[in-house]
């Protein structure tokens, strides 16, 4: 608990090949730093489009941005290298996206919530918005219930106590008290210390005050790589804390074996009936999304559900194979 205005603050900032963004971003969160005192850390992971030569640009001029080298290159080892160089007296730090769009007052916000709520961690809602033809489908899906399962922080709040969402700030303490990321997760580690920090008894705020703008991948086979990422990481998470899945994520565990019941439909078409179920219910969806919208792109809508769910469900079901046959190995 801190008892001034404003709290000591960190912003992080992860980042690997964001020359197009990185310097509008920091134009947008100077400001911010300066009202709050606060030192705005950039963690790269090896850039090689003169990332790392923008951001030195910006330190040169001012002295509360920093640039640090994260040689293990992952976002989680990124934030965890921060904290451990300069969160020391430090009430809480602010992880910032390279590649989302922000308020100009959201660090502000985030520590109102923190000190009105007495959060151990505030996340925020997300918005996916998109640009090109695929983007802008993909954006669509990612914000549709059926794309992500009713997630809470895919959504609109008005605020309320949560086990998981986007991750936005976290009070320093609590994050090494239970041993910050683990940065043995590619994907999902957000979850993974969610996990960890509500055994603790530490407690994860939903902000309702401020929120975050997200550009998804503008590509399918972008958007299929990050999903098969999010189902490995959610079954590495199961694995390592033996928790039982929710419903909305068990099923998308469904497609894939849906998809390999199908390869049989030549022994019965009924076995095919599935599968086809799913993917028409996906299609219509994206069918009625463009009427309602009236925009004839988001047909694409649909497509971009399909990858998502089959990538996750692939993801998954390969971690969960690959660690059994570890195990029958050792």
């Amino acid at each position: 608990m801190t008892d001034h205005w404003p709290p000591s603050c960190l912003i992080i900032i992860p980042c690997l090949n964001e020359a197009a963004h990185i310097g509008p971003l920091l134009e947008l969160l100077q400001p911010s730093a300066r009202r709050l005192h606060a030192r705005i850390v950039v963690v790269d992971g090896g850039s090689t489009d003169g990332t790392p030569e923008i951001v030195a640009g910006y330190a040169r001029e001012n002295p509360a941005v920093l640039l640090l080298e994260n040689k293990k290159r992952l976002q989680s080892a990124a934030v965890n290298l921060a904290v451990k160089l300069l969160g020391d007296g430090v009430d809480y730090f602010i992880r910032i996206d390279a590649h989302g769009k922000y308020p100009d007052d959201y660090c502000d916000r985030l520590l109102e919530e923190a000190v009105a709520t007495q959060a151990d961690s505030v996340v925020v809602s997300m918005e996916t918005v998109g640009s090109g033809l695929i983007q802008r489908a993909a954006a669509a899906a990612q914000n549709s219930k059926l794309g992500t399962g009713g997630s809470r922080h895919r959504h609109h709040t008005s605020g309320e106590w949560i086990d998981h969402g986007h991750h936005a700030l976290m009070r320093i303490a609590a994050f090494r008290a239970v041993g910050g990321y683990d940065e043995s997760f590619s994907h999902n580690e957000d979850a993974e210390l969610d996990h960890r920090l509500r055994q603790a008894g530490y407690r994860i705020w939903l902000t309702a005050r401020t929120r975050m703008t997200y550009f998804p991948r503008s590509t399918f086979r972008g958007l299929y790589l990050q999903y098969l990422g999010y189902g490995r990481g959610r079954a590495r998470n199961i694995l390592k804390h033996r928790v039982v899945p929710k419903l909305r994520q068990t099923a998308p565990l469904l497609i894939l074996p849906l998809a390999a019941l199908a390869t049989s439909s030549f022994l019965h078409w009924i076995l095919a009936v599935p599968f086809l179920c799913w993917a028409a219910t996906c299609l219509v969806y994206g069918a009625l999304l463009a009427i309602s919208e009236r925009d004839p792109k988001l047909l694409l809508a649909g497509p971009s559900v399909m990858i998502m769910h089959f990538a996750w469900s692939s993801g998954f079901w390969q971690q969960l194979l690959a660690a059994g046959f570890r195990r029958r190995a050792a």
